[in-house]
């Protein structure tokens, strides 16, 4: 017990930290920022860097030896506070919200075993954070029978135990908000994630010549099931004001701010996120026929949607634009921003991704970064832009880095717009 209350010491005192910021007016000044940005109103240019940093801060930052809290719950909230703390730091337009996430306990979620069933083996894994490959477990087509896809069921006693434990902790500090979300959503409900892991990208790449229809019926199968397990979340209540999900923030005039334990929403009260990183060498064509198809009923049930993380969207804006509630549109590292602004115009949001490896990874030249981001801004003025440097896999040991990267992208900036 004493470690407990050693460990639950340390984490008020970090909510209290966390609240004093998430309470400061800027905070006020990024949704309004945001939510017009997303809106397509001209703003100034936002800055934010957020993906990857996990592993950053989990190897580099904070590890499991520079935590304080013992207890793996514990320590999971503390991990979770010292990085908002950090992100509050290096001064981006990244929005801390006055409240702290608890994820509800999903039934039969965890582990290794794929949402679809099957077993989802990870080969040479080498060192922690290193690279795999994944040995796709629907070889063969009659391998679909194995498939047994989960269903959105919240485990209500583990739920329950773990909201106590962190409402005990600091509930009356800060809001504890209820994340009910279904798993069928984000990187789950985009289907090309899952159809890579299971079936193998190169004979993804091969189905599609060689087994058309039979390609089809697993997509439209995937499509479906993922449809009718995001209705049935929706009909329990468990779709929330903070259940959006677009990789930047989930903010605009057209729908509701999010809101800890809002009560149940709508996903057409939502924003939806969907990509295809997998087909980033497929062509326009074969992209539409074979994803975003079945993509197409899953986004359009929300009411603003998010396209895009690490693939080349450059040639495919053209059939992007069949999504009737498509806002933010991703501009990976590799592709073309001049030519995804001429093609988006002012009609979406493009979220551009610079080389976390030029920006910051791999060194740190400050004038290097500002000449790449000038040249990137100028070939998109006119545009709706912000800059979201992602998977952010090292500082090699500088963590001021990602201070002063932001500094130097905001006076780039400046001198654009």
């Amino acid at each position: 017990m004493a470690g407990h209350r050693n460990d639950i010491r340390v984490l008020r005192e970090l909510a209290k930290q966390y609240a004093e910021v998430a309470a400061l007016d800027i905070q006020a000044e990024r949704r309004r920022l945001w939510s017009d940005h997303n809106s397509l109103q001209p703003t100034r240019v936002l800055v934010i860097a957020t993906f990857g940093m996990w592993n950053v801060w989990c190897r580099e930052i904070f590890n499991d030896g520079r935590m304080e809290c013992r207890d793996p719950f514990y320590r999971y909230y503390e991990r979770i506070l010292r990085m908002q703390l950090f992100q509050h730091s290096i001064g981006d337009d990244f929005i801390l919200e006055p409240w702290i996430n608890h994820r509800a306990a999903l039934k039969n979620s965890g582990g290794f075993v794929n949402p679809w069933g099957v077993e989802e083996k990870r080969i040479n894994p080498g060192v922690e954070g290193g690279a795999f490959r994944f040995d796709p477990p629907l070889k063969e087509w009659a391998d679909l029978e194995k498939l047994r896809p989960l269903l959105h069921q919240v485990d209500e006693v583990e739920t329950g135990r773990g909201l106590n434990r962190l409402r005990e902790a600091v509930g009356d500090i800060l809001p504890v908000n209820l994340d009910r979300t279904p798993i069928w959503t984000g990187w789950l409900s985009d289907i090309s994630t899952s159809l890579g892991r299971m079936r193998g990208l190169d004979q993804v790449m091969i189905d599609m010549y060689e087994a058309p229809e039979k390609l089809h019926g697993l997509l439209a199968f995937m499509r479906d099931h993922i449809l009718a397990q995001q209705a049935a979340a929706e009909a329990a209540g468990d779709f929330s004001l903070t259940s959006g999900h677009n990789q930047c923030h989930i903010y605009s005039r057209e729908l509701e701010a999010p809101r800890a334990n809002s009560g149940p929403r709508r996903r057409r009260q939502l924003w939806g996120y969907a990509a295809a990183q997998e087909f980033t060498l497929v062509s326009p064509a074969m992209h539409e026929e074979f994803m975003l198809r079945y993509q197409r009923p899953i986004m359009e049930n929300f009411g603003l949607t998010a396209y895009g993380c690490c693939e080349d969207l450059t040639k495919k804006i053209g059939i992007l634009r069949q999504v009737s509630n498509l806002r933010v549109i991703a501009v990976a590292p590799r592709a073309n921003l001049a030519a995804c602004a001429r093609a988006a115009g002012t009609d979406y949001v493009l979220s551009w991704r610079p080389n976390p490896a030029d920006m910051l990874c791999c060194g740190f030249d400050p004038d290097r970064v500002r000449s790449i981001i000038t040249a990137g801004l100028e070939s998109a003025r006119g545009c709706r832009v912000h800059i979201h440097l992602k998977d952010i896999e090292t500082l090699e040991g500088d963590p001021d880095r990602l201070r002063r990267w932001v500094q130097v992208v905001r006076s780039a900036c400046d001198r654009v717009h």
